[in-house]
């Protein structure tokens, strides 16, 4: 009789194990379809009250939970969920959805800031940036954040150059102002390094000129190999006491750029014009990445004074003014010497 009781159990407890079995593959490969592809888990949200959600949505049955709540208690972890916004596969699943939200591997979302673009058009980024806490209204408060070190001097009185152009990631609902800080702060070091590792003798005073000079380069060249070339050229005039003339500045400063310069606008006597004053202008011009303030650091050796754009993208350097006057009739003019 003991045999038989025995055997009886055993044979329950096989068929309990191979329907669980059956049931956890049923879980496995039961599908859950999402509207979007980022699903935002609240606080207190559990794994039992998301399969009653969905059975409500009709894509569970009542079956499905009941499994699933056999199932939570052989795997307990997978109940004790972490809030935040996840990325969803595309095929999902109910328990590749439970162990996703179990794991805390929430989304990761990224902003670039471009190497040459502005303070503003950054801010615009910011705003434009998804799941991102928006807590910054202009490039004045954005200036306000910035810790700049004591031992640098005074601190800027603009926004401009003031993040470092890179890529950067964060997690939905991060604040604006945070991922603005990182951006300064990645900018603090990478400029510091330049200082630390510059040529000697440049015609430069401080950090802050390093950075001016990198925006200026920036904005002149896109071109890896070209920017150290670009750096010796403002170094050497520079050093000549000749200005700058160099076109972005002129730029930056108006107000009602056509979208090309008129003898007006070099004549236009605002700060920033560099063929109206000497030296740099007051402050960057742009946002800059490492290649300019490693070109700002260290320039070419070179005899170049001036340079003019092929339209292509690269330039034609040249170290006599006739030499450069040429270049311009050629590739500005549309007019050959030759």
């Amino acid at each position: 009789m003991l045999k038989k009781i025995l055997l009886l159990l055993l044979v329950a407890v096989v068929a309990l194990a191979l329907l669980l079995r059956q049931g956890i593959s049923q879980l496995e490969q039961r599908p859950v379809a999402l509207a979007e592809p980022y699903f935002k888990l609240q606080a207190g949200s559990s794994a039992r009250g998301l399969c009653q959600q969905w059975r409500a949505e009709g894509q569970l049955s009542p079956y499905d939970c009941y499994l699933l709540r056999l199932y939570l208690k052989w795997q307990p972890e997978l109940a004790q969920l972490r809030q935040g916004t996840y990325r969803t596969p595309e095929q999902a699943t109910l328990l590749s959805l439970l162990r996703l939200f179990a794991s805390g591997e929430v989304a990761q979302f990224s902003l670039t800031f471009i190497e040459g673009e502005t303070a503003q058009q950054a801010l615009l980024r910011l705003q434009g940036a998804e799941y991102l806490q928006q807590d910054l209204n202009s490039t004045e408060q954005m200036l306000k954040l910035l810790s700049w070190p004591a031992d640098w001097g005074a601190p800027p009185a603009h926004p401009e150059g003031l993040l470092f152009a890179d890529t950067y990631f964060y997690t939905a609902n991060s604040a604006a102002s945070a991922l603005v800080q990182r951006a300064q702060q990645a900018l603090l070091r990478q400029l510091d390094l330049a200082w630390q590792q510059r040529q000697g003798e440049l015609p430069l005073q401080n950090r802050y000129q390093l950075l001016i000079m990198a925006s200026l380069i920036e904005k002149e060249s896109g071109l890896l190999a070209e920017k150290s070339l670009v750096s010796s050229v403002f170094v050497n005039r520079l050093h000549r006491n000749m200005r700058l003339q160099t076109d972005p500045t002129v730029i930056y400063g108006l107000t009602d750029y056509s979208g090309r310069i008129t003898y007006a606008d070099l004549r236009n006597p605002h700060p920033y014009n560099t063929y109206r004053h000497h030296g740099l202008p007051p402050g960057p011009i742009s946002l800059v990445g490492a290649s300019a303030l490693q070109a700002a650091a260290q320039p070419d050796n070179s005899d170049y004074f001036y340079f003019v754009s092929r339209g292509d993208g690269s330039h034609v350097f040249s170290v006599t003014l006739e030499q450069h006057n040429a270049a311009v009739r050629k590739y500005i003019l549309g007019k050959n010497d030759d």
